[in-house]
């Protein structure tokens, strides 16, 4: 069978793309796989994600779910403590930056994948909807706290109870993606910020996705004494010794990620 999930690596960039709009029991498997694989690899500095055709993700492939239903309800409804959970957990654990390239369609979780993501580039006619309730169901994919970290309590209240699809423009204006460009633009279009974060300070964006990740729930006393901690770290790397360098002689830095 044809893989569900590919990753290519160029230039310290490993773009994943999931081949399929639904994510199916093998895609699930095997999209943490390569997350999984991305972890353990030094020489990844930033992750591209992005889907193929019309579709970025839309999410359960309810095919697949239906006939799990029909076949064994208790089991359907354990994938998602035992899979999205790691799959999420997987992508939150990466600590280079991560750029969503939202070619199509973002649905329930595949709107969450797209969320933890740092960076979203989306399509000028891709469509976004959490889709849960539509369907009888809660969100999962952290996608709740997501939108409410995102758009505030409100909006993501409204998003939630009331799934209605809205275009990448609203998006936009909302802070759920960073940039809107053409359709036949976007995945060039996030291509170039992926690669330009993986010829960043490596060290610092890490530094500063640790303390975004606890920014929410972290007490000021604890954000201070995280950042002075991480910054201690940091002025000890090379890469910030050769900003400091290369400000003073009045060039670019030259990252190399140490």
């Amino acid at each position: 069978m044809p893989e569900t999930v590919t990753r290519e690596d160029a230039g310290g960039v490993a773009t994943v793309t999931l081949r399929q709009a639904g994510l199916t029991r093998v895609a699930r498997r095997e999209l943490l796989d390569v997350v999984r694989g991305i972890a353990g690899d030094d020489a990844v500095r930033a992750v591209l994600l992005t889907g193929t055709g019309r579709a970025f993700c839309v999410g359960q492939d309810l095919a697949e779910h239906v006939e799990s239903l029909r076949g064994d309800a208790a089991t359907s409804l354990s994938v998602v403590e035992e899979e999205y959970n790691p799959l999420v957990l997987a992508l939150a654990g990466l600590r280079v930056p991560i750029v969503a390239a939202v070619n199509g369609a973002c649905a329930g979780a595949g709107l969450g994948l797209a969320m933890a993501a740092d960076l979203r580039v989306a399509a000028a006619g891709a469509k976004f909807t959490t889709a849960f309730t539509g369907i009888g169901l809660s969100s999962d994919s952290a996608l709740a706290a997501r939108l409410v970290h995102t758009v505030g309590v409100g909006r993501a209240t409204e998003l939630l109870l009331l799934p209605d699809a809205f275009p990448a423009e609203t998006a936009l204006q909302w802070g759920l993606v960073h940039r809107v460009v053409d359709a036949g633009e976007v995945l060039g279009a996030a291509r170039a910020l992926a690669e330009r974060l993986a010829g960043g300070p490596t060290a610092a964006y890490r530094a500063l996705k640790t303390v975004l990740a606890g920014a929410p729930t972290d007490t000021l006393e604890e954000t201070l004494a995280l950042e002075a901690r991480l910054q201690t770290e940091l002025g000890r790397t090379a890469d910030h010794s050769e900003a400091v360098e290369a400000f003073l002689a009045k060039r670019p830095a030259r990252f190399t990620g140490r």
